[in-house]
């Protein structure tokens, strides 16, 4: 995908009567067109967020954050820098991906961290209570999903997707692959490069991938986001703060 072809897609996706994008990865910041269609996307009157290992962030992009409609969301693993650095498989992660945590809340911008429990000897009560003295108010824990990157073996299986994808929300690939989620990769929509969003989203597969997935949604824990709060597949809520949920489940963007 270009930068023009995800220009397009935005467009679409608020002509769609979409209210948010989240601009994940991969790793979003490495993106040369990423402040750009930042931009597109607040000039169209939508919310975006970035989900971000926050291991690398220019002043541009410092900048970008720092405006209104725009949220960061990050992961997090452990207090433990080794045990970190084991998970994320880079040296000198967690310290920076801490450091930039430690400027997001200096300049006033509110970051989102889900702390991905990857394993039993993970020390994920300590991560938590490390960006809770950091000022982090927005904080969830969710157990690291068995599929894509976290799958121990290739065969594609719905359990344990939280049921929500597909349901005012799709996911969209470098290459234009339009899928329920980016945890439902096996479950192919279409490709906006050849076929408009508004019709990828209306068409009877959308429907049938619907159905087939929310056959396994848990519903909503009241009044908590902890562990994750179905339908979103992000680490958390929507957020009111310490870990409280704003009017329930993440978005329904249809």
């Amino acid at each position: 995908m270009t930068g023009d072809g995800w220009s397009r897609v935005i467009d679409e996706a608020r002509t769609s009567g979409v209210t948010m994008v989240r601009f994940i990865g991969g790793e979003p910041t490495l993106h040369p067109d990423l402040s750009r269609l930042m931009r597109r996307a607040l000039g169209r009157g939508l919310t975006a967020e970035v989900f971000s290992n926050l291991v690398r962030v220019t002043p541009q992009l410092w900048d970008m954050f720092s405006l209104p409609g725009v949220r960061l969301a990050t992961s997090y693993y452990s207090d433990d820098p080794a045990q970190h650095e084991e998970i994320t498989k880079r040296r000198g992660s967690r310290t920076r991906t801490k450091g930039n945590i430690i400027e997001a809340l200096r300049r006033s911008i509110p970051p989102r961290v889900g702390v991905i429990d990857t394993h039993s000897d993970q020390r994920v009560e300590q991560a938590v209570m490390e960006l809770e003295a950091l000022g982090v108010a927005d904080i969830a824990i969710d157990d690291l999903r068995q599929v894509g990157r976290g799958a121990r073996d290739d065969r594609p299986d719905i359990d344990p997707l939280c049921g929500g994808c597909a349901r005012g929300k799709v996911a969209v690939a470098a290459d234009g692959e339009v899928w329920p989620c980016v945890f439902a990769r096996w479950i192919p929509l279409g490709n906006v490069r050849t076929t408009p969003l508004d019709e990828i989203v209306t068409v009877p597969r959308m429907k049938e991938a619907h159905l087939r997935l929310s056959a396994i949604a848990a519903g909503c824990t009241p009044g908590s986001c902890d562990p994750q709060c179905p339908p979103s597949c992000s680490p958390s809520c929507i957020p009111m703060g310490n870990r409280i949920p704003a009017g329930g489940c993440g978005p329904d963007w249809r």
